[in-house]
């Protein structure tokens, strides 16, 4: 898929206003990455493939309208802030909340975010020292093993939330992994930005 293609998928599935808000975003990170390392330098000329579309395709997922949306290890804010920018349109009632203990990088979600007109939360605390969110729904790409995942979702998540990770191709070894430790409920849904990548949709998670 190209670059103008992933665009143009957005494009069709939001409002223009939602979409002028995932532009701010985009030329926001370009402008901070110059000084920050938010993602990957070679993803930047694949902003809208790698990193927006890639997000969006979350959001479809989630299955609540209302409530707390916790991003975890949030880095330069995907998927959470354009789980965001839909979310305002599309599901006003949810509020986002996300958990980034680098000081630098929370700055950028609470500077983008007001650029977007977005009004969200940014803890700059380690996730296993934040206090229990009791979140809805919990997001986090890149992060960590879903062993690690699972835990940190033990603590943030509502009793009947839901947990949405991103995974690559290796996914399929660290659920095995996982479910050494941990018992849940998961749906792997196949990414439409990557082959081989899934969003693992998990639910009524506890310890073996």
């Amino acid at each position: 898929m190209t670059e103008e293609e992933a665009r143009a998928r957005l494009q069709a599935d939001v409002s223009r206003e939602t979409f002028d808000r995932l532009e701010t975003y985009a030329a926001a990170l370009v402008k901070w990455q110059k000084a920050i390392n938010l993602v990957s330098p070679g993803t930047i000329p694949e902003l809208w493939t790698r990193h927006f579309l890639d997000s969006a395709q979350v959001f479809d997922l989630c299955g609540v309208k209302e409530g707390l949306w916790l991003d975890i290890g949030s880095g330069a804010g995907f998927p959470g802030l354009v789980c965001a920018a839909i979310a305002f349109e599309k599901a006003p009632d949810l509020r986002f909340t996300f958990i980034e203990s680098d000081l630098r990088k929370g700055s950028f979600l609470r500077t983008v975010a007001a650029e977007m007109g977005l009004k969200i939360g940014v803890l700059t605390r380690r996730i296993e020292e934040a206090p229990p969110q009791n979140a809805a729904i919990l997001s986090a790409r890149a992060l960590a093993s879903l062993s690690k995942l699972l835990g940190h979702a033990e603590r943030h998540l509502s009793p009947n939330g839901t947990a949405l990770f991103l995974k690559g191709a290796t996914h399929g070894q660290e659920v095995e992994e996982a479910l050494e430790t941990w018992r849940m409920t998961m749906e792997s849904i196949p990414s439409q930005t990557a082959d081989g990548a899934v969003i693992l949709k998990i639910g009524d998670i506890r310890r073996a």
